[in-house]
């Protein structure tokens, strides 16, 4: 199982052979939903937030007195069941965020990529590099790989040169091997990874493959 390695250009230059054992085969769709639910899910804020009778200002003193009135009992203003008065069981401040073992998020990085490979849209760069910051020799990525929506360029370790000329490319994301997960390879159209990256991802990859 090869896969091509291109320059800047979108020239040819080389290929990459793949474990067919480990890049191979049908992607495991139900264990990708588990894991971007996860990803998404600690994306929320938790921050809504809702007054209760013992929030709200104000409701100190009773209303009337209890008896005599011809009315129904009230022991303040600030009441759930009066206007302006507190929320019952209202959203409070939470935490969602929860966390699948590593062995799934590993797994899950896997099947993603093996879906953008077969999708024909994980494009190997063979190198990216920059003595200053200029962006301009980089403008054409987008054109050359036709990443018309948002996709992200995936790097080794980079030099501060290289990540301020990549950072202003309109419609790229970065993002290193190190942290790349399968929430940011499926939300991207098209993932570029310099031959370096690649092949530390394989490293990343090694020993997956026992759940699919």
């Amino acid at each position: 199982m090869d896969v091509k390695v291109f320059n800047l250009k979108g020239d040819e230059v080389g290929q990459l052979t793949l474990d067919e054992g480990l890049w191979g085969g049908r992607v495991n769709l139900r264990l990708l939903s588990q894991a971007v639910a996860m990803y998404r899910t600690n994306l929320r804020a938790g921050t809504a937030s809702t007054k209760t009778r013992g929030d709200v200002s104000g409701g100190g003193k009773k209303p009337w007195k209890q008896k005599h009135t011809g009315r129904a009992r009230a022991g303040s203003i600030r009441s759930p069941l009066w206007r302006h008065g507190g929320s019952v069981f209202g959203p409070r401040p939470r935490d969602f965020s929860y966390r699948l073992p590593q062995a799934i998020r590993q797994q899950a990085l896997l099947e993603g990529l093996k879906g953008k490979l077969q999708d024909q849209e994980l494009v190997v760069i063979d190198q990216l590099a920059a003595d200053a910051p200029k962006t301009k020799p980089f403008a054409g990525l987008r054109k050359t790989f036709q990443a018309r929506r948002k996709s992200v360029i995936v790097l080794d370790q980079p030099s501060e040169a290289l990540v301020q000329s990549l950072r202003n490319l309109d419609g790229f994301e970065l993002c290193s091997a190190a942290n790349l997960n399968a929430h940011d390879v499926l939300n991207a159209h098209k993932v570029l990874v310099t031959k370096p990256a690649f092949e530390q991802l394989e490293r990343r990859m090694q020993g997956v493959g026992i759940l699919s």
